[in-house]
């Protein structure tokens, strides 16, 4: 067998750059989530459901990929280990596959921009995802101490919040700023291509730079022993094998609908502050701040009270605080208890509610993150292979709902409320704005609830995660001769385990 993950406290430069990589996931998903619906719906002039559908197709397609690259990265063997290869391969194309998305081709039909934006999306994902999950998978990896872990993955939300927090106010204060010509900064259709410019290369020197500032850990990470390469057949009953497990399949579920409310909430903020709380260009990057200020706070906080409370109790706490406090704003509005539009009140109001509504649901995205990565033993009991690129295929996916499963139902919403195109701020009827609310509102507490209820029943707690490790243990000093036999009770798959037959 290969040597366990390690029990040690990790570095905080180990941490640091880490977690560095995922400025690149913050930046893509920044831009996918608050700009991209809004710049192809505005300013190219596409539909918003037809925009959506673009997206949730890339989405679809994406979901069918990141198991695959998980699968093949758990497996690989090189001289930089399972996870650095990909990791440095996939810096240059995802640049330029992003920027890419802000120079659509002039004078093209709308079926024809449909599929050059469905094509070129698909391509930003699948390079992202040949970085991220190589890169999560490190997560499992790196320790397998069960708090720990919660604090490797407070790093990894921490930066990609920085990136998105970066990417904002570069966007806002520098390429969409408000001209005499477009006096809605956001509006600006010259921006867009120097936002995907610099976006593009913050995206290349974060990955490049978490790729070599973690490659001193190779030698002390898992390789996979050395074996014939499979059939298909053989990685897809493998992959089927991890996967069909309940615990897993509580966590995605749960995990989708949250991060489906994040995205949600990300897609129609620019609607909100522009059209809902008329803000002017100015008071744009403001907004931006409360998530930043929302991940410092969550990055410590996180870890602590799971210490204490446990990661289930203290995930079901953030998703039903965050599912009240994102839609309390827009509640009071609409029943009239709330700061006029123009109030010297109403920015400070709104970005105090974001600052705690962000952290709560930064806290869930950890909390997410960190349970996918107590799975990794938990399957290698089961199965006999580690599987963290497999795993955390699905971390990566969730993440990816958050733009691509909420852009898709803000198209809807938008299209449902019948909201128009091409509107100034204080133009559109108050009607429209008002169902625009009353849907969010029904929309993102549908979706909390889910949530919630779903993650309830999950089972893998820390004493269960010990008597893993211990049985683990166990078996690492027994003789290698029978197959482990495939269980979801960790105290009951204690068989010793030959080499897998992977692929």
């Amino acid at each position: 067998m290969a040597k366990a993950a390690t029990t040690l406290q990790l570095s905080r430069r180990t941490k640091f750059v880490y977690g560095l990589g995922t400025v690149a996931f913050g930046v893509k998903d920044t831009a996918f989530s608050a700009f991209l619906l809004l710049y192809y719906n505005q300013i190219v002039g596409m539909p918003a459901d037809m925009v959506g559908a673009a997206i949730m197709i890339a989405l679809v397609i994406d979901a069918l990929a990141d198991p695959v690259i998980g699968q093949v990265s758990d497996h690989w063997r090189s001289r930089w280990g399972r996870r650095h290869p990909f990791m440095y391969a996939a810096a240059l194309p995802a640049s330029i596959s992003f920027l890419m998305l802000w120079l659509p081709p002039a004078g093209w039909s709308q079926a024809a921009l449909f599929a050059y934006l469905v094509t070129v999306i698909i391509l930003v994902r699948t390079f992202i995802t040949l970085y991220e999950i190589p890169s999560a998978a490190l997560a499992a990896e790196l320790t397998s101490d069960y708090d720990e872990r919660t604090t490797i993955l407070s790093y990894r939300l921490l930066m990609a919040l920085i990136g998105g927090a970066a990417a904002s106010m570069m966007a806002y204060g520098i390429f969409l700023r408000p001209t005499p010509e477009f006096p809605v900064g956001q509006l600006n259709p010259d921006g867009y291509p120097g936002f995907g410019a610099a976006a593009a290369v913050m995206i290349f020197v974060s990955i490049l730079a978490s790729a070599a500032g973690t490659h001193s850990q190779i030698p002390h990470l898992r390789a996979p022993p050395a074996q014939r390469p499979g059939s298909l057949a053989i990685m897809a009953r493998e992959m089927v094998s991890t996967l069909a497990d309940r615990a897993f399949l509580i966590i995605l579920l749960a995990a989708l609908f949250a991060a489906a409310a994040s995205g949600v909430a990300g897609s129609l903020a620019l609607y909100f502050a522009t059209y809902f709380w008329t803000l002017p260009s100015s008071q744009l990057p403001l907004l931006v701040l409360p998530w930043l200020g929302g991940a410092l706070l969550a990055a410590p906080a996180t870890p602590w009270i799971s210490r204490r409370c446990g990661k289930k109790a203290t995930l079901v706490m953030m998703l039903c605080g965050g599912g009240v406090l994102v839609v309390a704003p827009i509640a009071l509005r609409l029943i009239g208890f709330f700061p006029d539009n123009g109030s010297p009140f109403l920015l400070p109001v709104l970005m105090g509610d974001r600052l705690i509504s962000a952290a709560l649901q930064i806290g869930c995205l950890i909390l997410v993150g960190s349970m996918v990565a107590d799975l990794s033993e938990q399957a290698e009991l089961r199965t006999g292979r580690r599987s963290e690129g497999l795993l955390m295929a699905a971390f990566s996916l969730v993440m990816k709902a958050v733009s691509g499963i909420g852009v898709f139902v803000s198209g809807a919403i938008l299209t449902v409320v019948d909201f128009p195109a091409d509107r100034t701020p204080g133009s559109v009827a108050p009607g429209v704005l008002h169902d625009l609310g009353l849907a969010f509102i029904l929309v993102q507490a549908a979706i909390y609830a889910a949530a919630a209820i779903i993650i309830s029943r999950h089972r893998v707690d820390r004493s269960a995660h010990e008597r893993t490790l211990a049985a683990l243990s166990k078996r690492t000093a027994a003789p290698a001769t029978e197959s482990p036999i495939e269980t979801n009770d960790p105290t009951k798959a204690e068989q010793p385990m030959t080499k897998s037959r992977a692929f």
